[in-house]
């Protein structure tokens, strides 16, 4: 190629070619790092004149890890809350479950005692039988009252004090300041009725035996176990007011006090 009238280049001689040195780093045990230096000339004629000498070096390169790209917007796998695996999702499926199967079962309905008109029952009638419980033998004994003769002055009737052996075992339980009442619960005039109750738990005792025969009366100075007896149609509950006794919801009882 004619490029004018300007003097022709030169031609390039081994001394003018690229040279290129490698040489291990100094104070390194292993060859993963190496000093490369380049000295690269360039002679170069044009048609305008010549180039002046360049020289390019890159001295101290060291080769490294290749450089991983960062992946963003990555989230670790997590159970959703909604997995039947965790605990308490599992709990409100058991839950649900045996909900279901209470629904689906029968219900079971009470048998109408046959006894009652309406909240009247029929089958009370002298003589009185009272089931009696511990607390009402030992209020009874504070105020001085015979249990016998108090009662037939509440009814104006004869009536029978009923003890069970749930009511029996809590009064053995309770130990020498009990001596009197139990003395007096083993009076032949009071009538020893079994129950076949798991445990000493005169109360329970008490209202499962009402339940079953609607016969008795219930004698007792507990609160809470009269609230229990008040929602049992046709039982009436005997209690202590003052130095008299007292049967409420019991129309016949003429004897008790207003």
């Amino acid at each position: 190629m004619d490029l004018g009238t300007g003097p022709s280049p030169e031609p390039i001689s081994h001394h003018n070619k690229p040279t290129e040195r490698k040489e291990r780093q100094d104070g390194t045990a292993s060859g993963a790092s190496w000093l490369f230096s380049i000295d690269y000339s360039l002679s170069h004629q044009s048609a305008a004149g010549f180039f002046p000498k360049a020289t390019y070096s890159c001295n101290h390169f060291k080769m490294g890890k290749a450089k991983t790209t960062r992946k963003f917007a990555v989230a670790k796998k997590i159970i959703s809350p909604k997995d039947t695996r965790v605990k308490e999702n599992l709990e409100k499926a058991k839950k649900k479950e045996a909900a279901l199967k209470k629904k689906e079962e029968p219900r079971q309905v009470e048998q109408a005692v046959s006894s009652l008109f309406f909240q009247y029952n029929t089958q009370l009638g002298p003589p009185y039988h009272v089931l009696v419980d511990t607390n009402f033998i030992n209020f009874s004994i504070r105020k001085k009252l015979d249990i016998v003769r108090a009662m037939m002055d509440c009814l104006l009737a004869k009536c029978v004090p009923c003890i069970t052996d749930c009511v029996m075992g809590e009064l053995e339980k309770l130990g020498g300041k009990y001596k009197i009442a139990l003395r007096l619960a083993k009076d032949p005039r009071f009538e020893r009725i079994p129950c076949n109750c798991k445990g000493c738990y005169a109360d329970d005792c008490l209202t499962n035996m009402v339940k079953q025969w609607r016969c008795f009366i219930v004698a007792t100075c507990d609160k809470e176990l009269r609230g229990r007896i008040r929602k049992i149609p046709g039982v009436p509950c005997m209690y202590i007011s003052g130095y008299k006794f007292t049967v409420e919801r019991m129309p016949e009882a003429f004897g008790a006090p207003p």
